[in-house]
This record gives C-alpha cells, structure tokens and sequence, in this order.
C-alpha cells in the first residue's frame, strides 16, 4: 500500500488579462502647428482635375515643396512652389505625417 502524499492547497485567485492603465494618453497637439504635407514617392502626377484619367499637367517630385489648398476626397488640389504648376495629385502618394503628444 502506498502512503498518503499530503500537497499543499493553493489559492487561485483569477488573473487579469488587462494591462495596467496608461498613466497618459496620446493625443494630437493643439498647441503645434501640423506637419507639411510630403510626396512618398518619386513623382506624382498633377493632374486637371480630380480623377486619374484626367490630363496630366505636371509632375510633383519628392523634393519639391508645395501647398495643398483643399481636398476632393481622396485627391488634393496643390501648387507646386518650385514650378508654380497648380493641380490635383492623389492623397495616396501625398500626405501629412501625424504629430501625436503624451499628456
């Protein structure tokens, strides 16, 4: 016959699964102008109006500068400072990295 093993009995108390809360958020900065807008490709096309079968009026490049003056969804309407050409060039290829700020 074998003996008896005595073993301890443990407490199980139910564990949490969710994280400890943040002691800040990340929000957007109010207080700090947003970033310029930047061509994530090589070139980007400018086009007549806002859709991709329209006629071609210059090239954005990535190192040119330029001012976006508003947006048709997803298409802006720039105008490229370093050639003065005004048009609509897809917010796919162009677009403003976003500034976030802890509390």
């Amino acid at each position: 016959m074998l003996g008896a093993l005595a073993l301890p009995i443990l407490s199980t108390a139910p564990a949490s699964a969710a994280p400890a809360a943040a002691t800040s958020a990340v929000t957007a900065c109010p207080d700090l102008p947003p970033l310029p807008y930047k061509v994530h490709a090589s070139a980007v096309t400018i086009r007549s109006r806002a859709t991709a079968k329209s006629t071609a009026v210059g090239v954005l490049y990535k190192s040119h500068k330029f001012t976006v003056h508003k947006r048709s969804g997803n298409w802006l309407y720039i105008t490229d400072r370093t050639t003065g050409v005004k048009g609509w060039v897809s917010g796919t290829y162009v677009y403003r990295d976003t500034r976030m700020c802890l509390d």
